[in-house]
């Protein structure tokens, strides 16, 4: 509609959660291949609150004012020209293409899917962002095939989780690290082993594996090299590896890359089946209104959360 207007959390400037500033402004019209959703739930990804805080502006410039986010789940309140396959009404999840901390966003049709009766939106905002990053780290960058071996870091976590429990549906042997206060919900999951990070080096104490999925970086990321078997291949879902370090140890180390469109509506209608066959759960964190998405930045810095921080508008 014309001149309307929705709640919107954007950022003004690069700093701090209180950064995050709620206002009113002009609702998005869907364009060509574009739907309009009327946000229920939109996920809270790690990478939003280091965008924000000005850590990438060189390699991932945005420009001034933004609207964070990209993970939703919602009903279509309209669609643009040249698409036919969503209707108002209808339920539906996936990554928004304008930014998402808003009642309203848009998307590409080819980056959303149906959601499942079965699934909720908090559930449902869930998958893009966190399941499907997993999905493509292990099989399409990892190539996990049954009976390997495989080490989640962070399996606690809104990727991890997903992860941990793709890789038992496809066979593999499932190790991982994790904080204290989730070795217990990680061990419900169903790994072979857990190693407390915090209690010492885990590559003392995990053996060699075929595949290592890093979304933690740093000292994490330089450690695992160790344990990948010749053969092998580390995935990372931060800073690419050192290819160097890789081909002198005989293993392949790869950023965590995706084919276009990402997400496409296949993998997205993949994983909500999953979920409502109960093959697969997710974990919702803590869950806040649209008004306090500052709290839910300071939250997720603060890191070694569980599952996926939620805003939620509706529904």
């Amino acid at each position: 509609m014309p001149g309307a207007t929705m709640r919107a959390v954007r950022v003004h400037d690069f700093g701090g959660p209180e950064n995050l500033v709620l206002e009113e402004i002009p609702r998005p019209e869907p364009g060509p291949g574009e739907v309009l959703v009327e946000n229920y739930a939109v996920g809270v990804l790690p990478v939003e609150w280091k965008i924000r805080q000005g850590l990438f502006k060189n390699y991932m410039p945005v420009k001034l004012p933004y609207l964070p986010g990209s993970a939703i789940a919602g009903i279509v309140a309209g669609v643009g020209p040249g698409v036919s396959d969503f209707e108002v009404g209808q339920a539906v999840f996936g990554r928004a293409n304008k930014g998402a901390y808003a009642e309203y966003a848009t998307a590409l049709a080819e980056n959303l899917a149906p959601k499942p009766e079965a699934v909720g939106f908090d559930e449902a905002a869930t998958i893009s962002g966190s399941a499907t990053p997993a999905w493509v780290a292990l099989f399409d960058n990892g190539r996990l095939e049954a009976g390997q071996r495989v080490l989640i870091h962070a399996a606690a976590g809104g990727v991890g989780l997903f992860a941990v429990q793709f890789a038992r549906l496809k066979g593999a042997t499932v190790l991982a690290t994790a904080g204290p206060d989730n070795l217990a919900f990680v061990r419900s999951l169903g790994v072979e082993q857990v190693v407390d990070y915090t209690a010492g080096p885990f590559e003392e104490k995990i053996g060699p594996v075929d595949l290592v999925i890093d979304s933690v970086g740093g000292d994490t990321l330089d450690r695992s090299f160790q344990l990948v078997r010749p053969g092998g291949t580390l995935v990372s879902l931060l800073s690419p590896p050192d290819q160097a370090r890789a081909a002198a140890l005989g293993i392949r180390a790869t950023d965590n890359r995706v084919e276009q469109p990402y997400p496409s509506r296949r993998l997205l209608g993949t994983i909500a089946e999953l979920m409502a066959e109960g093959k697969v759960q997710t974990h919702i964190g803590p869950v806040f209104p649209l008004a306090q998405a500052a709290q839910a930045h300071a939250l997720s810095q603060r890191g070694h959360g569980r599952g996926r921080i939620i805003l939620h508008l509706a529904g």
